[in-house]
């Protein structure tokens, strides 16, 4: 009774039963002043962990309403106070004492004035802070690191699926799935999750929304730059300009944040060298030094989609280009000429940005003395030069780090000791540390040779672009021994991924999966034999080698997932079947069949560039591999599985795929998905290599669990700890 009448407050604030929920994730109590988010989330997973979704729900969303109301009102704040009259710094304070003042009188002319000009801003934060945010006002709103790393991951949106699904809530269960997945697109249960909200009769295609995402992702960037793509740059202009301009109000809203209570700032002082030993002045440098670090990432953080590692390259001044070229196209040449110079702000040698100017002068005919740069480009450049020449100062005089985010930063603001360095680690490619092997054709007819491959079909017997089968790449023995493993993984209850169940394709086949990784402390713990584990490692690299030599010679290609599954079809359940194994998708993008588009976007693993199955049986009826037109109607191709064979192919549009249904006995394949990009290579085939290579443990030893892969929430409370690694305060009372 005590527990429900604690949160009987949160209750009250749920919409009646029946009655419609906004869109989103709105606020609750508007007005109201916000409570404190790390006491929310807290007692939002003790609510979750007794069962108690309502509450649950309640308090998790007050914990985002919260921590977002924080954020509005630090910018507004910092906005207001930095704007009001006599806000601004004496101009003396900028400049360099004259010839006939000593060091004390130059100090007893600028350091009342400058701890007066603080005083006030902070005189003038606090009472905003008060106004917005209730007695206390931000310092009472601390949210520490721990905390806003699991914002930042989404968590609540994890929790908050399921509580939605336990109220019969499934339209904003669905919503908060995908919120959590866009953020984390490698987590197998929520990928899952998904798929069965797919197949519930009560959630609509526009049920799976991003809560979270900023729009300059949603709309503006990404219609934008599908609407160039289709050459409608008239159209395109609108969305192109919104995105900029929202990026920049990200960009300013990330600032504020880096303004936040000195303990948030610990973490950047350290990193930075400045901690705040010493006097008053070290303190103040210290911390500012930190504030501004902060600053100078959020363009980095704003240029980042969520679920990606690394940010969009050149983000701002690759907008600037093109609506520069936009504008130009549909005869806008005073705007194509504001923008071209605001790329010029940046790069101010670039030659393309340079010629493109010449000719829409020369077009415009007579000089045009009040065109200039972008206002807003312009101001964004002078402050963030200003923050920089701050911080390389710090580097050679203080001892501070900065690792510079931009590649536009003028060599004269580096340190003369730092330049070398920063221009090796521009021009380094990410794969300089493995080095190409770029292979002729003939060498990799040389290759199959050697190794006993065949190639079977290549893309034009396949009706399709960079398509092949290979046979050969398994002797029957290899097969039996993958089986085996597969087998004995499956009997130990160590499924990773699916853990045996019913497939999230279809309910109509069992779904097992093992990663290398998994295959590896199985071995280990002596569940599965290290020869199994040992071949899953070699096959996986053998077929990475080949797939690198006949489709990428030129660019080397690195695992990005490796995955044994076998799909069994459920006897009694095949009679008049007519779904498919796994429908038709392509594995880098999301697949509109309607429209023949392919978006490469979350939740697709748009990283992938090329994939590989290796079949390891042919004793199943069904199963067989088709590719089709981008209307997933139209077979182009069909590949029947045997051991040893691997169909290859890229990952994209040009190639769609799916699986004719399996309707008896068990069909297993090594999945195996390859990227460029380096920083996308599977972890876990290394972390696998290391655990195989590892002397055995004397007996009783234990061995530590290495594996990385995400858990989904427990019914047991997962704490959220503080940088000490205590438990946070938690409330007994609203």
């Amino acid at each position: 009774m005590f527990r429900l009448l604690r949160w009987l407050p949160l209750l009250l604030l749920l919409p009646p039963p029946g009655s419609p929920e906004p869109p989103g994730l709105a606020p609750l109590s508007a007005g109201a002043p916000p409570q404190a988010p790390d006491l929310l989330y807290a007692d939002g997973l003790r609510a979750y962990a007794a069962g108690a979704w309502a509450p649950a729900v309640a308090l998790l969303r007050e914990a985002l309403r919260s921590r977002a109301a924080l954020g509005r009102a630090r910018q507004d704040c910092g906005a207001r106070c930095a704007a009001e009259p006599g806000a601004a710094l004496p101009a003396m304070l900028a400049a360099s004492p004259g010839p006939d003042s000593g060091p004390g009188a130059a100090r007893s002319a600028w350091e009342p004035l400058l701890l007066r000009a603080a005083l006030r801003r902070a005189e003038c934060l606090t009472q905003c802070g008060a106004r917005r945010l209730g007695p206390g006002g931000a310092a009472r709103l601390r949210v520490g690191s721990a905390l806003q790393d699991a914002f930042r991951r989404r968590e609540p949106y994890n929790y908050l699926q399921r509580a939605y699904y336990q109220l019969k809530k499934l339209d904003l269960a669905a919503a908060a799935a995908h919120t959590f997945f866009v953020a984390n697109p490698t987590h197998l249960q929520m990928r899952e999750d998904m798929a069965k909200y797919r197949r519930m009769s009560g959630v609509r295609p526009q049920s799976f929304r991003d809560l979270e995402t900023p729009p300059y992702w949603q709309a503006a960037y990404d219609t934008g730059l599908e609407l160039l793509g289709r050459q409608e740059a008239a159209l395109a202009l609108p969305w192109l300009e919104e995105a900029l301009q929202e990026s920049l109000a990200q960009v300013e809203s990330c600032r504020a944040g880096c303004e936040g209570p000195e303990e948030q700032q610990k973490e950047e002082e350290e990193e930075g060298g400045t901690g705040s030993q010493g006097g008053l002045y070290e303190a103040i440098a210290g911390h500012w030094i930190g504030v501004v670090q902060c600053r100078q990432r959020c363009v980095e953080d704003t240029a980042t989609r969520p679920g990606r590692s690394f940010p969009v390259p050149d983000f701002l001044p690759g907008q600037l280009r093109r609506l520069h070229e936009a504008h130009a196209q549909v005869g806008n040449l005073s705007q194509a000429v504001e923008n071209v110079l605001s790329v010029l702000l940046f790069y101010p040698e670039d030659e393309a940005a340079r010629k493109a100017l010449d000719q829409y002068q020369a077009q415009l005919g007579e000089p045009r003395p009040g065109l200039g740069p972008r206002e807003d480009i312009q101001r964004f450049v002078l402050r963030s030069l200003g923050e920089k020449r701050q911080l390389y100062y710090a580097v050679e005089h203080l001892g501070a780090s900065f690792k510079d985010p931009d590649p536009w930063t003028p060599a004269a603001f580096i340190p003369e000791a730092l330049r070398e360095k920063l221009r090796e680690d521009r021009e380094k490619r990410p794969w300089d540390h493995e080095p190409p092997q770029p292979k002729p054709l003939t060498h990799w007819k040389d290759v199959l040779l050697l190794e006993g491959v065949t190639l079977t079909q290549d893309a034009r017997q396949l009706n399709g672009s960079e398509r092949a089968v290979l046979d050969g790449l398994l002797t029957p023995a290899e097969c039996g021994v993958l089986l085996q493993l597969a087998k004995d993984a499956a009997e130990s209850g160590a499924r990773s991924g699916y853990q045996g169940r019913r497939s999230p394709h279809t309910p109509h086949e069992r779904f097992e999966g093992l990663t290398v990784l998994k295959a590896a402390q199985l071995a280990r713990a002596g569940a599965v034999g290290s020869q199994g584990a040992q071949l899953l490692l070699e096959v996986s690299e053998r077929v990475r080698s080949l797939t690198q030599a006949y489709f990428s010679p030129d660019r080397p290609l690195h695992l990005s997932f490796t995955h044994l599954v076998c799909r069994s079809a459920i006897e009694g359940e095949q009679a008049q079947r007519m779904d498919l194994s796994h429908p038709v998708h392509a594995d880098n993008c999301v697949l509109d069949p309607d429209s023949g588009e392919c978006w490469r976007e979350p939740p697709a693993y748009t990283y992938r560039d090329y994939s590989g199955l290796l079949y390891l049986n042919d004793d199943f009826q069904g199963g067989d591999l088709f590719f089709t037109e981008p209307n997933a109607l139209t077979v182009t191709a069909q590949v029947r599985p045997r051991c040893g064979r691997l169909v290859a192919f890229s990952s994209g549009v040009e190639n769609p795929h799916g699986v004719w249904a399996v309707t008896r006995g068990r069909r297993c394949t090594l999945a195996l998905w390859h990227t460029w990009a380096p920083e996308h290579r599977e972890q876990e085939w290394t972390e696998a290599k290391e655990l195989l290579q590892e002397p055995e443990k004397e007996e009783g030893e234990e061995m530590p669990s290495r594996d990385p892969a995400p858990e989904p929430p427990s019914p047991r409370l997962q704490r959220v700890q503080d940088k000490a690694g205590k438990p946070p305060r938690v409330r007994e009372e609203l």
